[in-house]
């Protein structure tokens, strides 16, 4: 067996394995790689198209769609590789982009989760805003990166270059796992649905005593927005939801019910925010997403012991004091 997996989740995405998959075996397959597209029960053509036109491509067929997690999920159970790459099906690779992560994986056999430096597929120049040069949590939970604050996004002029860091999560767009440890934290958390599930996958690294890294030697183009675009309230709903729940999931008793308090006066600033500015589809998305989240919280009984976010590189500010307060871009 190879060491590493590079597996891209397809449903219905003809469209986008044309454009790119041919990028992909160019820059991936290779005596240490193979190239994997696990397909979530399309029903188009586009499992016949890649047997036909890129047949150095493995290809695992599931019956129906299981979703974005749950589809990974068995993927990574099925082929389980030493390690794995989750490449989105809207990211561009680079040539031997897959390379330096390895090696540092192999290099540092206590990092269990590392992602490339990830610029933006239409502006080529700029940091793509989910995951950019690697992801932090504030001291409430909320999501930035390095490159991304917010709706702010930087040009990427080499300020986060240099050697891997440690980070809060590392961007699903293009993560890579130690697939042992992945199986044994029991993977993403299908509940999430999308978007957030490899932050609550990375806190769990963490908590558990693994390290999670941004290597900037690595570099890919993604598209976003594929699945859910920007400004669509759906997106809302499930950015506040799973927040919430990996926040719930992630932190002692306690701890938690503090943050948690704050963190509804916070989500009502935003709810007022959404009203004033007339976007009622996202105002509703965020009432819609407390409701969910105190039903779905009780699915969750098993807590850690100790606050290991409160540790997390980028956890000792408030990136809303930061952004809105102090007007720091």
């Amino acid at each position: 067996m190879k060491k590493l997996a590079i597996i891209i989740l397809n449903w219905n995405g003809r469209r986008l394995l044309e454009q790119l998959l041919p990028i992909a075996v160019k820059h991936c397959i290779s005596d240490e790689c193979d190239l994997i597209v696990a397909d979530n029960g399309s029903t188009d053509d586009s499992c016949e198209w890649v047997k036909r036109v890129c047949p150095e491509v493995k290809l695992l067929r599931f019956k129906e769609n299981l979703g974005f997690a749950a589809g990974y999920n068995r993927a990574i159970a099925e082929t389980r590789y030493p390690y794995t790459i989750l490449l989105n099906s809207d990211v561009e690779v680079t040539p031997d982009w897959w390379r330096p992560m390895l090696r540092y994986m192999e290099e540092h056999p206590e990092v269990a989760a590392l992602q490339p430096k990830i610029r933006s597929y239409y502006q080529r120049d700029m940091f793509e805003y989910a995951g950019a040069a690697g992801g932090y949590l504030d001291n409430l939970g909320y999501p930035y990166c390095r490159g991304r604050v917010f709706e702010t996004v930087e040009r990427d002029e080499g300020q986060y270059d240099g050697p891997a860091i440690d980070v809060a999560w590392a961007s699903g767009a293009a993560l890579m796992v130690r697939t042992e440890v992945y199986l044994d934290l029991g993977g993403l958390d299908a509940a999430f649905f999308a978007h957030m599930e490899e932050i609550d996958l990375c806190c769990r690294m963490i908590g558990a005593g693994w390290r999670v890294c941004a290597i900037s030697d690595s570099m890919v183009y993604h598209m976003g927005g594929a699945s859910l675009p920007k400004g669509n309230p759906k997106k809302t709903y499930l950015n506040f939801r799973n927040n919430l729940l990996l926040l719930h999931k992630n932190l002692p008793v306690g701890r938690g019910r503090k943050i948690l308090f704050v963190r509804r006066l916070a989500d009502t600033l935003a709810f007022l925010m959404f009203l004033a500015k007339g976007q009622w589809g996202d105002a509703r998305a965020v009432l819609r997403a407390h409701s969910d989240f105190r039903r779905m919280r009780r699915d969750y009984t098993s807590h850690p012991s100790t606050d290991s976010l409160r540790k997390l590189p980028g956890a000792d500010r408030s990136i809303l004091i930061d952004h809105y307060l102090l007007r720091r871009k």
